[in-house]
């Protein structure tokens, strides 16, 4: 599937995102047999709770992004904060190379229930969706209580597999992060994605 589509932000980003991974492709969930095979094992090892892996998130695998059909829906700044998510597991990936991105996204401490190497990925990543809509829809969507709700599930719920069931301490992360990009352009600290938790 080509993914230049349309013009504006979204195509600029991903022919940007082309340019630092060459490589770089976006394929339909519904067309990939591995993705069926994900949602599969997912529905078994969450007992039913992630129900929505074909047909609700964004995949990185390798260097393609497994998308859903709403990827056809997204405006221009929905696309790219969603880009700029998958970016830093891109980005990750390059950096501890696919098979230490794979054990570090599925082994410490569990892979289900505690996994502390797919939470800080995450947090990683959650951080940069939080800048960027910060950036590109303001203040008021960044602080909406849905995003901070959907988000600390992702967490805590069986999406990712009760990666980090500690609510409270998501939330002191999750209000600390939104706390550092509102007081001004500089940039936060790297090491401040799980401080808190």
């Amino acid at each position: 599937m080509s993914h230049e589509a349309g013009g504006g932000k979204g195509a600029e980003f991903l022919a940007e995102l082309s340019r630092e991974f060459p490589a770089f492709r976006v394929v339909y969930k519904r067309d990939s047999a591995l993705c069926r095979a994900i949602h599969a094992a997912l529905l078994l090892v969450t007992f039913g709770g992630q129900r929505v892996f074909v047909n609700g998130y964004y995949t990185v695998i390798g260097d393609t992004l497994y998308v859903p059909d709403s990827w056809d829906q997204l405006d221009d700044d929905e696309r790219v904060i969603l880009l700029r998510h998958e970016r830093v597991h891109l980005r990750q990936r390059r950096r501890y190379g696919s098979v230490g991105m794979a054990l570090l996204y599925l082994l410490p401490f569990l892979p289900l229930g505690l996994a502390y190497g797919r939470a800080r990925i995450e947090w990683e990543a959650y951080r940069e969706t939080l800048r960027a809509t910060f950036e590109l829809k303001g203040r008021a969507a960044a602080f909406d209580p849905e995003l901070r709700r959907r988000i600390v599930r992702r967490f805590t719920g069986p999406d990712y597999g009760w990666m980090w069931p500690f609510r409270r301490g998501v939330e002191r992360w999750y209000d600390s992060w939104l706390a550092e990009l509102d007081r001004g352009p500089a940039a936060p600290p790297k090491d401040s994605a799980a401080r808190d938790v």
